[in-house]
């Protein structure tokens, strides 16, 4: 497919008081690569527009065991319609509120937190985690935590609007 014969992709206009930084397609491709994951419930905390749910499901992972978590209206209504027809369930709310009275557990994680709280995020996503399970996240370079693998260092030109410097960093459980 050569660069005049992209598909007719719907554009979304993110509000930046979301904080949503949309991972790219190849990126978040390696990250579901990266989390490795053969089987069990996969989160999704921050799933913004879809692009991390979206890799999980190019790599296999059912639908039906997807749980993406969004909690600006504007944003779930573009995840919806991008994943019109596949059974992700789909939570509108507060990821951090979740967590504290979530009853559930999952396998694996995948996401890209907001960068304002990324250590409560990540901390309140491990927290959700059975033992033996993994987290991936892309967190600002400046991140760290006693477990993580950084696993690859992103270039700064990763997000249209925003420089910064980030990487991927897997925890196991």
């Amino acid at each position: 497919m050569g660069a005049l014969d992209l598909p007719n992709v719907e554009p979304i206009a993110v509000d930046a008081t979301t904080e949503c930084h949309i991972t790219p397609a190849l990126v978040a491709s390696r990250m579901a690569e990266y989390l490795d994951i053969p089987a069990g419930r996969i989160l999704e905390p921050s799933a913004g527009t879809g692009a991390l749910v979206a890799a999980l499901l190019e790599k296999g992972h059912p639908a039906e065991q997807i749980v993406a978590i969004e909690r600006h209206s504007s944003l779930k209504s573009a995840l919806l319609r991008r994943l019109e027809g596949e059974p992700v369930e789909i939570i509108c709310g507060d990821f951090l509120e979740y967590a504290k009275g979530a009853r559930v557990n999952f396998s694996g994680v995948l996401m890209n937190p907001p960068f304002r709280k990324v250590r409560q995020h990540v901390d309140a996503a491990l927290s959700l985690l059975y033992s033996g399970g993994a987290l991936v996240a892309l967190v600002p370079d400046t991140f760290q935590h006693d477990a993580a693998e950084e696993i690859e260092t992103l270039p700064n030109d990763i997000f249209a609007l925003a420089k910064v410097r980030t990487k991927i960093v897997r925890i196991n459980r």
